[in-house]
């Protein structure tokens, strides 16, 4: 089951439903539930974007109320279009407990109010980003950690966003409400001071210089709790963040240094520690690091040290007839430090909210307005001090509008339709209302009376109260304490410590800080502390829970002026985890938040009511025979109330009003009839199922054993083109192998023999040369041998000639004359000269044989070269 959306159709409208349908609804991340036209966020802990983007919000733009599931931009669409149509101021209550969701929630609708009523982006800075972006701002300078919830608002916000007839924004105002200004002083473990302090000190590390800061660690203002860093944040991101949206908002760069130069002097100032003077009665700096921090603190207000110190230390008392200067003690000292610092915060929050405001700007023509409230939840401590108080009385009040305004839509449901009704009583809590703020008489006046006796205490004023409220039925006096009080609030009791009430109460600035501010030479703190008029000046006591009540009665009109639409936020669990639902937890809110409450009111009368239309179509099995005939609806449908013997109905001009119970009665009527019905078309219908299943079966079995074979002839087929087509590839690529095999060897081989004939020729030549040198050497050994031998031959030859013709001459020596002897003289001449003409001859044949040798070598080489 999903649960329904709308808790009103429940068939049964208590407590338990309830919290079923909301657990079921929260685990299928279902977080927005109606109940009638309240809606109920329960806070999921955990991010949801897919919920809130452009096409959601476009979605539900053009969507009426209810047409599409419950969400909150359901809401702020339905506000936006009933002020546009009909002209009707609207506004937007998010109630619930801290932590439950409401700043986040307030965001969304303010952001989907922005994109109904937003100007184009070429239209630069616009209202509605200002007024998107001056959350940010409040959030760093009125948030804080507490037990309840890491980003808790600390103040009541009421943002009134104007239209213009075109239906865009035109102006917004914010007001705030109660800033908790004690938390600037006093932080319990583990909650954090306001956000601000921890962004400076995370700041660029010349911010950081320029103010003296550090560790959050070594200020006393920060340190008095154990926690400094919230999960998933990140301070230093986040103190540019909130720069620029500073920006945005329209405070310049001078007005944001003087702001932060504020903080971080709240910060020193909380550092002076006071120890006992040298008179009695009175104090002085306790050491160095006091006298340090002082020093700072008067530089970045621009104030001189001296009076800073006269200003904590000391106090003038004005007497007819001269001015004392009195001395305090290091307790009042202190007192008068921290009292300090609040003003300074507290004084630095308005004129954020003013400089925001007068930025953003006001229409005055604007006659169509749209009011979002987001203020603190009903609270209960272990300890509840004069906060608690306020915001507790201002939830009472806010009940009381609720009941009220839920009351006054279901009486005028009944009366638009004419039905008998007689008055519905619900638990009313205007007893504790005027418990508190009647005049005279009420808490909140005697505080005040209290807070301008000179002598009163804690003590005095917590026995005023029990003496006046001892047999009221809201008060409560516990036993075994002077100063506690419990009040009997709508959503439970609580029990409070009144040691402080007084002090918290008041709100005057002391004359000699007031005076100190407002000569400081920086323009902005002396801006803080404008000069105080005569009036103001003579009175030195200013109530915070007159002011506070004024403020709420001035919102309670304006919240009457304008027609309502409610938000409960639920806060899940306390663990603030996601996907845990506490039963007991959720169930208490929804009893504070008069979920319950307006539930009852409906049980009360008729909660349940049904147009002749919508009952017909739902019950007119209860009575078929009416089919049969023509019948008016509201006959038709009383007809159908009394044949089941229904009593205490109501018959309206268009709807049917029921008693609690009723609608349960007719639906277990129906169930029943529908029951039979289904076991007789059951027993019909099962054989011609059972024959249907049986021939879809068999067609399914055909088409399947078909389809089967079909795929196996396909699957052989395949099989079969994918074998003959490897067998074409492995041919393929067999050939183209062997083909680049062959030729590589071809290749090879060419490149082989080239190089066998090379080396052959090459060594061939090379045997040649050396033949050819051998040959010549040969040549001209062989020429030289045959020369010598022919030469010795010849020249044997000659010499034996010439001995034989010596001889042959001695013998005919005698016989010749003297004449011979001249002719042998001659003959011996010619031999001489046909001996040098053999010489010559020799040479010239040897000659010619070198030369043809070279010939032949010549052309040896010839065709090796070629090669």
């Amino acid at each position: 089951s999903e649960g329904v959306e709308d808790m009103t159709r429940l068939s049964y409208l208590h407590e338990p439903a309830v919290l079923d349908n909301l657990a079921t609804r929260y685990e299928l991340n279902e977080i927005y539930t109606y109940t009638g036209n309240i809606l109920i966020a329960v806070n999921p802990f955990q991010g949801l974007p897919h919920l809130y983007d452009a096409e959601v919000m476009e979605k539900y733009k053009d969507a009426s109320f209810k047409e599409l599931s419950p969400h909150v931009f359901a809401i702020g669409g339905i506000a936006y279009r009933e002020m546009i149509n009909e002209s009707r101021n609207k506004c937007i209550l998010v109630s619930g407990e801290s932590g439950s969701g409401k700043t986040e929630t307030t965001k969304m609708l303010m952001r989907y109010l922005a994109y109904f009523g937003g100007h184009s982006a070429a239209e630069g800075r616009t209202v509605e980003n200002q007024v998107l972006e001056s959350n940010p701002v409040l959030e760093a300078f009125g948030n804080a950690k507490t037990v309840k919830n890491n980003n808790s608002s600390r103040f009541g916000k009421f943002v009134e966003i104007q239209f213009d007839d075109a239906g865009r924004i035109s102006g917004a105002a914010i007001r705030t409400y109660l800033l908790e200004r004690s938390r600037v002083c006093q932080v319990s473990d583990p909650e954090r001071n306001y956000h601000c302090f921890y962004l400076l000190c995370a700041a660029p590390p010349e911010d950081v210089e320029r103010f003296k800061l550090g560790d959050p660690k070594s200020f006393r203002y920060l340190n008095q709790s154990s926690c400094y860093e919230l999960d998933g944040v990140n301070d230093a991101d986040e103190y540019l963040a909130t720069r620029r949206a500073m920006d945005v908002v329209g405070i310049s760069e001078k007005e944001q240094d003087a702001i932060f130069r504020v903080v971080a002097a709240i910060l020193h100032l909380g550092n002076i520690e006071f120890s006992k003077g040298e008179d009695a009665d009175s104090s002085s700096l306790k050491d160095e690091q006091s006298t340090f921090h002082l020093k700072m603190t008067s530089e970045l207000l621009m104030c001189d040290p001296n009076s800073l110190e006269d200003a904590l230390c000391k106090r003038m008392m004005v007497t007819p007839e001269e001015v004392i200067k009195r001395s305090l003690d290091p307790l009042g000292a202190a007192v008068s430090r921290d009292g300090l610092a609040k003003t300074i915060y507290s004084r630095l929050f308005d004129w954020l909210v003013n400089k925001i405001n007068i930025s953003i700007g006001q229409d005055s023509q604007s006659t169509r307005l749209i009011g979002v409230l987001d203020i603190y939840g009903f609270e209960s401590f272990k300890t509840n001090s004069f906060e608690q108080f306020c915001i507790n009385y201002t939830n009472e009040k806010l009940q009381q509008h609720f009941n009220q305004h839920v009351f006054k839509m279901e009486q005028g449901e009944y009366q638009k339709e004419e039905i008998d009704w007689s008055y519905v009583e619900f638990v009313d809590n205007q007893d504790v209302v005027d418990l508190i703020e009647k005049k005279p008489g009420g808490i909140i006046a005697l505080l005040d009376e209290a807070c301008m006796l000179p002598r009163s205490t804690p003590e005095t004023f917590s026995e005023k109260l029990y003496q006046t409220f001892r047999d009221h039925k809201r008060f409560i006096k516990p036993k075994l304490t002077r100063s506690d009080f419990t009040l009997i609030h709508y959503a439970g009791d609580v029990r409070y410590q009144s040691d402080q009430f007084l002090d918290k109460n008041k709100d005057y600035v002391v004359a000699e800080h007031q005076d100190l501010l407002n000569a400081s030479k920086c323009s902005f703190v002396a801006g803080l502390f404008p000069p105080l008029s005569k009036e103001s000046s003579k009175s030195k006591f200013s109530s915070i829970g007159s002011r506070f009540k004024l403020q709420l009665q001035q919102l309670m009109e304006t919240l009457n002026s304008t027609e309502p639409h409610y938000i409960r936020c639920v806060k899940p669990n306390n663990l603030l985890q996601p996907t845990v639902f506490d039963n007991a937890n959720v169930l208490h809110q929804l009893r504070s938040g008069g979920v319950l409450e307006a539930i009852r009111v409906k049980c009360a009368g008729y909660p349940t009511n049904r147009t002749f239309i919508e009952f017909l179509n739902r019950f007119v099995i209860l009575a078929p025979e009416i089919l049969k005939g023509e019948y008016e609806a509201d006959v038709a449908c009383r007809w159908i109330l009394e044949k089941k013997g229904l009593t205490g109905y109501q018959i309206g001009k268009s709807k049917v009003f029921l008693r609690a119970g009723q609608m349960a009665e007719l639906d277990a009527h129906r169930t029943r009839v529908h029951g039979e019905a289904a076991r007789m078309i059951q027993g019909q219908i099962r054989a011609r199922l059972t024959r249907e299943r049986y021939v879809l079966m068999r067609r399914a079995s055909v088409n399947i054993q078909a389809n089967w074979r079909g795929n196996i002839a396909r699957k052989i087929s395949r099989y079969m083109k994918r074998e003959e087509a490897a067998i074409k590839i492995q041919k393929n690529l067999r050939r183209q192998i062997a083909k680049k095999d062959y030729g590589r060897t071809k290749s090879s081989a060419l490149t082989l023999q080239s190089g066998v004939r090379t080396m052959a020729a090459r060594h061939e030549f090379r045997h040649k040369l050396k033949t050819r040198a051998a040959t010549k050497i040969q040549a001209y050994w062989r020429g030289y041998s045959a020369i010598s031998d022919y030469k010795k031959l010849k020249r044997a030859s000659l010499v034996y000639q010439s001995k034989l013709r010596g001889r042959i001459a001695r013998k005919q020596l005698g016989q010749a004359s003297q004449g011979d002897r001249k002719e042998e003289t001659e003959n011996e001449r010619k031999v001489e000269v046909s001996i040098q003409a053999e010489d010559e001859l020799d040479k010239t044949f040897v000659v010619h044989s070198e030369q043809s040798d070279d010939a032949e070598s010549g052309d040896e080489q010839k065709p090796k070269l070629s090669i």
